[in-house]
């Protein structure tokens, strides 16, 4: 399993309008073959931060997501929401437990 843990910061006066953008990005992910998890959540001491987590069967799910339109259109769109700073970093992990 890849575990994809991201940042990304866009003005918070633009938030209400990428939700729009956003929601999308997250559905059309969400339905993707081999996503297992897919989320954005709003940090809540630091108004336009984007926490972003993802989970993916293996490498040829995530390489598709790449590849994918809608990662295409919602990448396409950052200039207009001020989208600047994106942090990411990929793990390899094991299938995990509950705890």
């Amino acid at each position: 399993m890849l575990l994809i843990i991201c940042t990304i910061r866009l003005p918070p006066d633009r938030l209400e309008q990428a939700r729009p953008a956003m929601g999308r990005m997250i559905s059309a992910s969400r339905a993707e073959a081999g996503c297992l998890a897919y989320s954005y959540a709003q940090d809540v001491l630091d108004p336009g931060l984007i926490h972003v987590s993802e989970a993916w069967r293996d490498r040829a799910a995530l390489e598709a997501h790449f590849k994918s339109a809608h990662i295409a259109e919602w990448r396409a769109s950052w200039a207009e929401l001020g989208i600047g700073d994106r942090k990411l970093a990929l793990y390899e992990a094991g299938e995990g437990t509950a705890i």
